[in-house]
């Protein structure tokens, strides 16, 4: 399993090709500059840039050298810089079962897998490596050390994979009925706390909601600590980020679905929605401490609560998600 193989392209026709290419380079002019993207920076993890594709340097070991390649990018002189759209990210997943369902969703491009030298023989860890010799996409053994410093969640797990960002899907796709069902969507309302949100889309996945809808602005997306939390749920929860939520909510509204805010203080219990629930719904979940804004709240056609019987007023928003997921989900099945 730890074999080395030689990097595809060595050697002296390597050198030749090289050497050609800088000829030319050299003749093309201003046509012939160019860049080398390194992608998975994606700026959620606020320890410094992610780079995907790092390579086999530094002592590291390959044990799958046919990869895919880095992304490349043309610079433009005197071309106005843009600021950064802000994606749903997803670039640097963390943590073995993350990874491991990565890879068995085939939904997006993995570039390379870091896997710490010292780890020890984990059944998951060999189906990791196993998938990913199948799929041709490189495994690099590197020193633990390394990839903790690489690493944007507090426990990788000694494994990290590189992948091409989520793909957003459309709002609009979350508004028509699919063949019985009726939508079954949940809304997020600000939820900054990657963790919450990891935990959220994992109860989304195991109750069978449609689409998660997410603010493009002001809210946290998809990084390291987000995808392992979700265990894989981020490959199979369609999420859509826009630029305002009360919009789309109002969206919502216009194609018949139900718009449920929650709210620890309303009057109307989550268990009381009875038939509705079996109808088109939107369940709003609201920011950590702060609940839902006040825009969004007038776009709801009711707010409930989760009842609570001992001494505290509230659940976190990923406890009350899972609550309110699976009793709508009651009502469907």
């Amino acid at each position: 399993m730890k074999e080395r193989r030689p990097a595809k392209g060595s050697g002296t026709g390597a050198r030749q090709r090289a050497a050609n290419a800088a000829r030319g380079t050299a003749q093309g002019g201003k046509g012939g500059t160019g860049g080398t993207a390194r992608s998975g920076t994606g700026g959620q993890g606020g320890r410094g840039s992610a780079r995907s594709g790092a390579g086999a340097g530094g002592g590291a070991r390959q044990w799958s050298s046919r990869g895919a390649g880095r992304t490349g990018g043309v610079a433009r002189p005197g071309e106005p810089k843009k600021a950064a759209e802000k994606t749903l990210g997803g670039e640097q997943v963390e943590g073995r079962q993350a990874v491991r369902e990565l890879l068995i969703a085939g939904t997006r491009k993995v570039r390379e897998i870091w896997v710490a030298a010292d780890l020890d023989e984990n059944e998951i860890v060999g189906d990791i490596v196993d998938i990913a010799r199948s799929m041709r996409v490189t495994v690099t053994e590197v020193a633990r050390k390394r990839l903790e410093a690489q690493a944007r969640s507090e426990a990788p797990q000694g494994v990290i994979a590189f992948a091409a960002p989520l793909r957003e899907a459309d709002l609009g796709t979350f508004l028509t009925r699919s063949g019985r069902q009726a939508p079954f969507l949940v809304a997020v309302d600000g939820v900054t706390d990657p963790g919450n949100l990891g935990a959220l889309l994992r109860c989304c996945d195991g109750a069978g909601v449609q689409g998660v809808v997410l603010p493009r602005h002001r809210a946290v997306h998809v990084t390291p600590t987000v995808a392992k939390a979700a265990a894989g749920a981020v490959e199979h929860v369609p999420m859509a980020l826009v630029g305002g939520l009360p919009t789309a909510l109002a969206r919502m509204k216009e194609a018949g679905i139900w718009v449920v805010g929650l709210d620890d203080e309303a009057d109307r219990s989550l268990f009381d929605l009875g038939d509705l629930a079996a109808d088109g719904v939107c369940l709003v979940l609201g920011a950590e401490g702060a609940g839902l804004s006040r825009l969004v709240r007038e776009r709801c056609d009711l707010i409930v609560s989760i009842p609570m019987r001992g001494r505290l007023s509230s659940l976190n928003v990923s406890a009350a998600a899972a609550l309110a997921v699976y009793e709508v989900t009651r009502h469907r099945v």
